[in-house]
């Protein structure tokens, strides 16, 4: 395989894209549509909301189709490496779920997971889970990446 067909960072990007657009999908179907327990921007009229999932929904599904441009052209040129590219999907899910809770729920305040009156349980297993998905996907990401060695062998 020479070089230009390995791809590692290919792999890492197109499951970070696939991982951001799966959580934010399914964020968006459970917690905004199915459970009814908040809309993407909570701080305005309930049309405002809608309008504000809509265009988080549109963001999901366009993070996704990228994510699986990329992954459908590793797999066309033989350099889809599965492991690899679960570690960015777990990353780039982590990653957007943990933004989500820090600077969406707690920082910038445009909605909450749920409107009760103690937040906490709510907030730590958000934030908690989000951590743990993200730590395992780097752990995956760092422990698929190409050896040195193997990169000066190809080149």
């Amino acid at each position: 395989m020479t070089p230009s067909q390995s791809r590692p960072a290919h792999n890492v990007w197109s499951g970070v894209l696939f991982g951001v657009g799966l959580i934010a999908f399914v964020d968006e179907a459970v917690f905004h549509q199915l459970l009814h327990w908040h809309h993407f921007y909570d701080r305005g009229t309930p049309a405002a909301g809608l309008i504000s999932d809509g265009i988080f929904h549109a963001f999901s599904w366009f993070a996704t189709i990228a994510g699986l441009f990329l992954f459908a052209d590793l797999r066309r040129r033989g350099a889809l490496r599965l492991r690899r590219w679960i570690g960015g999907v777990l990353t780039g899910a982590g990653a957007f779920q943990l933004y989500d809770g820090i600077v969406h729920h707690k920082w910038m305040g445009i909605h909450q997971i749920r409107y009760v009156d103690d937040l906490l349980p709510y907030d730590l297993t958000w934030n908690i889970s989000a951590a743990v998905i993200l730590v395992i996907g780097i752990v995956l990401v760092v422990v698929t990446r190409p050896s040195r060695a193997a990169v000066r062998e190809r080149a």
